[in-house]
């Protein structure tokens, strides 16, 4: 069991640049912020050079940074505490809660929701907590208990444990325990979900307004070609949204049989829907040898890969993608370029895009960024880490 301090809190100084962050809301703590201070699993009070009181903040080693500034004001983390955020998160997913054509969503999404570490998802009648440090991890008793406060009709709950140090990924938290597979609404599509085989469960929820966009117009009548395609998702949203064929490649061999459960879950026949399993890199030689051609290209490659042949960084090689992808686009056709690389700008993507294009006549339809359930810190460009850019390319 890892162990964590919230007695006496330590005073920790930051300098002033450090300062500077903080008074403009940034919540992301990181190891530049303090001297010889790592991530120790304790809640502390932060003070300025000349000694002044910044505020309650707790450190913990995760993915990104080495913790989180909670507020100005001295903290207790009770249950009481995270009852109240739970409910003001709440409250501004009200349209979320009384929609009919979806029932899986975020409740609550680390500093956009005031408390970094933590991602609470819904997916009907179970709820998904992430835990991305020990610190929080250790909190879980009490987290739960406050969830369970807040939304007394949820019958269970599981966990994801999203930070190294642990022999298991996920776990049963509470309640009734889900069945090995059940369906989930989106925008009135059936998505086959899990809440307890590793760290995924079927679907990426920060993704729903892209999907939506296929399903209400953008993949009518079109032959779509959907890369790192993992479940098929958008996939299906384009099949429901009336798309005359679907192509799906990911490399993972198990996508088939997970993309097939979506399309059987909204009782789709496959005929005109194909699963690959292959190289994204590989399927672009493929298709451009047998002269295949697509109306809709969707990109939504990982962050990072790497295969035996080659390593794949969003922020350096994603211009390969857009440059392969032009080649098998019909004319006046569509591509659907999304990163979810939180370390990539706006303005960085669009510079790879734009590389990738070269000389090719393009026009850039709309900007989608995560959603209103994904709420963000607005002080903190790199907490609405997803960009997706819907692309008309004029050739």
């Amino acid at each position: 069991m890892i162990s964590v301090i919230i007695g006496v809190m330590k005073k920790l100084y930051v300098d002033h640049l450090a300062e500077k962050k903080i008074r403009r809301g940034i919540q992301l703590l990181d190891g530049r912020d303090f001297q010889n201070v790592t991530g120790s699993d304790e809640l502390v009070n932060l003070h300025n050079s000349k000694g002044q009181f910044l505020g309650t903040a707790y450190l913990s080693n995760q993915n990104k940074g080495i913790g989180w500034f909670l507020s100005n004001q001295t903290l207790d983390l009770t249950k009481e505490y995270f009852v109240a955020l739970f409910q003001q998160a709440r409250q501004k997913r009200h349209s979320y809660e009384k929609s009919d054509l979806t029932s899986a969503y975020r409740v609550f999404n680390q500093d956009g929701d005031n408390f970094g570490g933590l991602t609470i998802d819904l997916y009907g009648d179970y709820a998904l907590l992430s835990w991305y440090n020990p610190f929080v991890y250790n909190l879980s008793a009490v987290i739960v208990d406050a969830f369970q406060t807040v939304y007394p009709e949820i019958k269970g709950g599981y966990e994801k444990i999203r930070f190294k140090g642990l022999d298991y990924e996920s776990a049963h938290l509470y309640g009734q325990e889900s069945p090995d597979t059940f369906t989930i609404l989106e925008n009135g599509v059936r998505y086959s979900v899990f809440m307890n085989d590793g760290l995924m469960t079927g679907i990426f929820l920060d993704q729903h307004e892209v999907r939506d966009s296929l399903v209400n117009g953008l993949a009518l009548g079109k032959t779509v070609l959907n890369m790192f395609s993992y479940t098929a998702a958008f996939s299906v949203a384009a099949a429901m949204g009336g798309a005359s064929e679907t192509t799906s490649v990911d490399l993972a061999k198990r996508s088939r049989e997970l993309s097939q459960a979506h399309f059987d879950a909204n009782g789709l026949p496959t005929d005109n829907h194909r699963f690959i399993v292959m190289d994204v890199f590989e399927y672009f030689k493929y298709a451009k040898r047998k002269d295949l051609k697509f109306d809709v290209i969707v990109i939504d490659p990982p962050s990072f890969a790497r295969n035996k042949k080659q390593t794949f960084s969003v922020v350096k090689d994603y211009h390969k993608l857009i440059a392969q992808a032009v080649e098998l686009l019909n004319p006046k056709g569509t591509i659907i370029a999304s990163t979810n690389a939180a370390n990539m700008t706006v303005e960085q993507f669009k510079k790879q895009l734009e590389k990738g294009f070269g000389s090719i006549k393009h026009s850039y339809i709309d900007l989608k960024q995560l959603p209103g359930d994904f709420a963000t810190n607005p002080a903190d460009v790199s907490s609405n880490y997803l960009k997706v850019y819907t692309i008309k390319v004029n050739q």
